[in-house]
């Protein structure tokens, strides 16, 4: 597992005004509680109050409502699910398509995805990552810190 060379967890100045959602997929509860309340946290560290979250089914389908979720009124998204690997290929599916359709969202649109999926070989692996008491990792909070700063980038580049 790779936590070195993270950027320290904390507030990203001047997110405050900026319009986030949350993607958040269902499956596996426990771990993405601990990604949705990792993501609520780094929202509230840099006092952002427009905050919509959205569930669906699964993974495979946060690609299709980040881009329905794009065309509106929204400065950044999180995307949150995890997938875990069972004994056939569809995990490759899943990961590869979810990857490829949350990177062509954000390309496409200008809208910074936060990319808060985790991609394990087993259970063990993805608590360790999701921010609960006793993880090594918060994924949900590292995303939505992306997005964030990601946002305020873009938004500070188009200023004059």
């Amino acid at each position: 597992m790779s936590g070195s060379g993270a950027p320290v967890a904390g507030a990203v100045a001047g997110a405050d005004d900026l319009t986030v959602v949350v993607v958040a997929a269902s499956w596996h509860t426990q771990v993405m509680d601990g990604l949705l309340d990792g993501a609520r946290r780094a929202l509230a560290d840099s006092q952002v109050t427009d905050v919509r979250v959205l569930r669906v089914p699964g993974t495979f389908e946060l690609p299709v409502a980040a881009s329905r979720l794009a065309t509106g009124k929204v400065d950044a998204i999180v995307a949150l699910g995890v997938v875990i690997r069972g004994g056939t290929p569809h995990f490759d599916y899943v990961c590869q398509a979810a990857t490829d359709g949350l990177t062509s969202v954000s390309v496409r649109t200008g809208v910074p995805v936060g990319f808060g999926v985790l991609t394990c070989d087993d259970d063990a692996q993805a608590l360790d990552r999701a921010g609960l008491p006793g993880s090594k990792e918060d994924k949900g909070y590292e995303a939505t810190q992306a997005a964030l700063a990601t946002a305020v980038t873009l938004r500070d580049l188009a200023r004059p």
